[in-house]
C-alpha cells in the first residue's frame, strides 16, 4: 500500500460497511421510527468499528456470540462477510465494565438491542473523540435520542446538557459517594469547557464519504486521532 493510502482505505471501509448493511449511505438514513433508528445506530457503530483494522466485534464492544446474533437478527445478508470474523472473547477492561453496568442498570427498553448497546456505548466511550463521533453517528442529537430511548433513567438526569462521557463518570463517582468536581458551581470550574463545550462537527462517516469522493485521505488515522474529548 502506498504512503497516504492507509487512511483513505479505512475511510472507504467505514462507508462501505454502512452501505452494505443498510443499502444506503449514513447521510441518507431515514430514522423516523424507533426500529429504523436502532438499525441506523447499530450499523453506524459497526461501520466505524470496522475502520480500526481489527476484527469488528472487539472495537464494537460485543462478545463473539452477541456479535453473531446481532448480525443474524438485523443484517442477515451480511452474515458471511469476511470482515465480521471475530477473535475469541478476551478480558473486558474494568472501566468499560463500569460504564456498561451503569447503562444496563438504567435500561428503559426490553429486548437485545438495549443490552448490546450498553456494551457498545461503553466500549466506544474509551475512544478519544466525542462519543457521538466514535459511535459513527451523524450528530450529538442522535446520541441523546439513543440514550433517552434505551437508558432513560440515567439519560434524563443530564439536565444541564453535560457531555455524555463526563456525565457517565460523574454519575459513577456520585453513586460511589465520591466528589468528582472541585467547585460547587460548574461555571467556576476550570474544566467547564471539557464538560460543557461545543460538540458540533461533521460525522466521521460523512467525512470519510466526502474524502473518498474527493480521493483525499481521511484524518481519522490511529496515529492522527484528534485530542481526547470528554
Amino acid at each position: 500500500m502506498k504512503p497516504g493510502e492507509h487512511g483513505s482505505h479505512r475511510g472507504q471501509v467505514g462507508v462501505g460497511v454502512y452501505r452494505m448493511l443498510t443499502g444506503s449511505d449514513s447521510v441518507e438514513a431515514d430514522i423516523g421510527d424507533d426500529h429504523s433508528f436502532d438499525r441506523h445506530v447499530l450499523a453506524s457503530i459497526l461501520a466505524i468499528s470496522a475502520t480500526e483494522g481489527v476484527a469488528v466485534a472487539e472495537p464494537a464492544g460485543l462478545k463473539a456470540d452477541d456479535f453473531a446474533e446481532l448480525i443474524e437478527q438485523w443484517f442477515p445478508r451480511a452474515r458471511d462477510v469476511a470482515t465480521w470474523r471475530s477473535q475469541a472473547d478476551g478480558a473486558v477492561d474494568e472501566e468499560i465494565t463500569m460504564v456498561r453496568d451503569l447503562l444496563l442498570s438504567n435500561r428503559s427498553t426490553d429486548g437485545e438491542p438495549g443490552r448490546w448497546l450498553a456494551s457498545m456505548v461503553a466500549r466506544r466511550s474509551m475512544e478519544p473523540n466525542h462519543l457521538w463521533e466514535d459511535l459513527g453517528l451523524r450528530d450529538r442529537s442522535e446520541l441523546t435520542r439513543l440514550l433517552m430511548r434505551h437508558f432513560f433513567p440515567i439519560a434524563s438526569r443530564n439536565t444541564r446538557n453535560m457531555r455524555w462521557k463526563r456525565f457517565f463518570y460523574r454519575v459513577l463517582c456520585e453513586d460511589d459517594g465520591l466528589v468528582m468536581c472541585t467547585t460547587p458551581v460548574c461555571t467556576q470550574c476550570s474544566d467547564f469547557d471539557r464538560c460543557f463545550g461545543d460538540e458540533s462537527g461533521e460525522s466521521r462517516l460523512a467525512y470519510q464519504r466526502r474524502a473518498q469522493a474527493l480521493k483525499t485521505t481521511s484524518p481519522y488515522r490511529g496515529d492522527l486521532a484528534p485530542s481526547a474529548s470528554a
